[in-house]
């Protein structure tokens, strides 16, 4: 991971890891494997709650991720302590993650805990719902379209060294 290999490492977040922070971790993947970055990179994703460690995504979110050819094969884990040593960025999908992630955070963590809409969407787009109580699959899209500007502008303004 960052600290460990010398490569970028980025930690997404949400609180179940069942629905956002995978689609942004699967997509994030596929942003740097599509620039070639993949020997660069490393990308995860984890919940702020263990209620779900284990299992798979939730459905919707691996159908619109085929539905998009992307390919997840991930499972839930809980985010830990030493996270926030080991990965240079920890991205929320909203205020509330990102509020449990500054209170969960070591004293002297050293990852960067970043709201991930904060890159290229419009400021009413910036806050990535949770969609877990919605029926249908539209909210998922709806994540992945956003995480997929998000992704894009985060590893462009990375490669460009313009992470504050």
């Amino acid at each position: 991971m960052g600290k460990r290999s010398q490569k970028s490492s980025v930690l997404m977040v949400c609180v179940g890891n069942l629905c956002r922070s995978p689609i942004a971790e699967a997509v994030m993947r596929d942003v740097v494997a599509r620039a070639g970055l993949q020997g660069e990179w490393h990308v995860e994703s984890a919940g702020i709650e263990d209620w779900h460690s284990g299992r798979r995504p939730d459905e919707r979110a691996l159908n619109v991720l085929a539905r998009h050819n992307i390919d997840y094969h991930g499972k839930a884990r809980v985010l830990a302590p030493e996270d926030f040593f080991e990965f240079d960025y920890i991205f929320g999908m909203d205020l509330s993650n990102l509020a449990a992630l500054r209170r969960m955070a070591p004293k002297g963590a050293t990852a960067k805990l970043l709201i991930l809409g904060n890159f290229g969407l419009k400021p009413d787009e910036r806050i990535i719902e949770d969609p877990y109580y919605d029926i249908s699959e539209a909210p998922f899209e709806q994540i992945y379209r956003q995480c997929s500007i998000a992704c894009k502008n985060f590893l462009k303004q990375a490669r460009l060294k313009q992470i504050m």
